[in-house]
């Protein structure tokens, strides 16, 4: 019989966390029971990976960054907080898991304590407590007013309540103590598994279009690359005669969806799509990808090889996906548009630009995902013998890294 690994994961803003985490779920099923607390509302066609099995949590999102709001209009926040409590805890009673894997928490989703802590506290009560093991992506966000403070809590949650951290990066791109600076260092092992993509069937080379593909991950916050969009577009169609096709994202605000159908309609040269299953399909056949820069689309764009010109998410505090951005470009992966500079004709400019762009072999580990089912195993093999033998393993992985 498989071993229990019970698998929290709340997206918040946009799909991007979802995404990665079932990545890490379809190269754990093959070895786990993975049971998948799913926080935040489920994006039509997103399917989870066969085999895990999915308890969903009534949704909560963020707004503003900062306040707690539900999804689902059958119950207001304290209502849905008291009812995931609820469930989470039942979760654990039900499983008996050997490994709890958490994604961000504690270094990020502060505001969802108040169902982690008593979920993790109940968990090291139990007759055999199960390993905790945080999951994160391969940066985090800098610019916090209270950065010090947030880096030092997480990092004394993290001592107390984990076992382990997973960094789903490559160490030679990005590590985490460039976004992580608590006084005291982590005393808890920390382990790089190289970036988390999803597993795909080999697929013969795809013969590059003629068409320029814009998107913007779930499409929460993508409405001003979508308008800078259609913009060029107009500049571009009547010289250039360069297709364009839209991909809105299932998260797009529906007045934005309504704005975007309104500007396509008897527009020549110009698709709009509400969603696609497979991204990474999709960038294999563009000549030219424009997007944000989140974790998993900047992965698609490494893996497929399309010329890519990126306009990185940088609203309030928020600086991971510039900072990716820029790492990047410096590796002449792709071209980068800062958000300040956007607008249609600057678009239209750097779109012709980028056209001619050939992006470097990526020299990045992308095996991710099935190594974080290896390190998984080697933690619970080892969470049996003695404590020196753990201390191994972080250690061996620290020189790999």
């Amino acid at each position: 019989m498989k071993p229990t690994l019970l698998f929290y994961c709340q997206h918040s803003v946009g799909m991007g966390h979802l995404t990665r985490s079932f990545a890490l779920a379809q190269a754990l099923v093959r070895d786990w029971r993975v049971v998948f607390l799913n926080g935040g509302p489920f994006p039509p066609g997103l399917h989870a990976p066969a085999g895990v099995e999915i308890i969903d949590l009534p949704p909560l999102g963020m707004v503003d960054g900062h306040n707690l709001v539900s999804r689902d209009a059958r119950f207001n926040v304290a209502e849905a907080m008291a009812l995931r409590r609820e469930r989470m805890l039942a979760a654990l009673a039900e499983t008996d898991p050997r490994i709890i894997l958490v994604e961000l928490f504690p270094f990020g989703r502060k505001k969802f304590a108040f169902e982690l802590l008593p979920l993790l506290k109940a968990a090291r009560r139990r007759a055999r407590p199960p390993l905790v093991i945080s999951s994160l992506r391969d940066i985090l966000i800098n610019t916090r007013p209270d950065k010090q403070h947030h880096d030092d809590r997480a990092r004394w949650l993290a001592d107390r309540y984990f076992d382990a951290v997973l960094v789903h990066a490559d160490p030679r791109f990005a590590r985490l103590e460039e976004s992580f600076r608590p006084r005291r260092a982590l005393a808890v092992p920390v382990f790089y598994t190289g970036f988390a993509l999803p597993q795909r069937a080999a697929a013969a080379p795809a013969a590059r279009g003629d068409h320029v593909l814009v998107s913007a991950g779930g499409g929460m916050a993508g409405i001003p690359l979508f308008r800078a969009a259609l913009a060029a577009h107009d500049l571009l169609w009547p010289r250039e005669r360069l297709a364009m096709r839209l991909v809105a994202g299932p998260f797009l605000p529906e007045d934005d969806w309504r704005e975007l159908v309104r500007a396509s309609e008897g527009r020549e040269g110009f698709e709009l799509v509400r969603a696609v299953p497979d991204m990474h399909a999709e960038m294999r056949r563009a000549a030219l990808s424009v997007s944000q820069c989140g974790y998993n689309t900047a992965l698609d764009i490494v893996a497929s090889g399309v010329p890519a010109l990126v306009v990185p998410f940088a609203e309030g505090r928020e600086d991971e996906q510039m900072n990716r951005a820029r790492r990047l470009e410096a590796l002449r992966l792709l071209r980068m548009l800062p958000p300040i500079l956007l607008d249609g004709w600057r678009l239209a400019q750097e779109i012709q630009a980028a056209l001619g762009f050939s992006p470097e072999p990526a020299g990045l580990e992308l095996d991710g995902a099935a190594k974080t089912a290896r390190i998984l195993g080697e933690l619970l093999a080892a969470s049996s013998r003695p404590a020196p033998r753990m201390a191994s393993i972080a250690g061996q992985r620290a020189v790999e890294a």
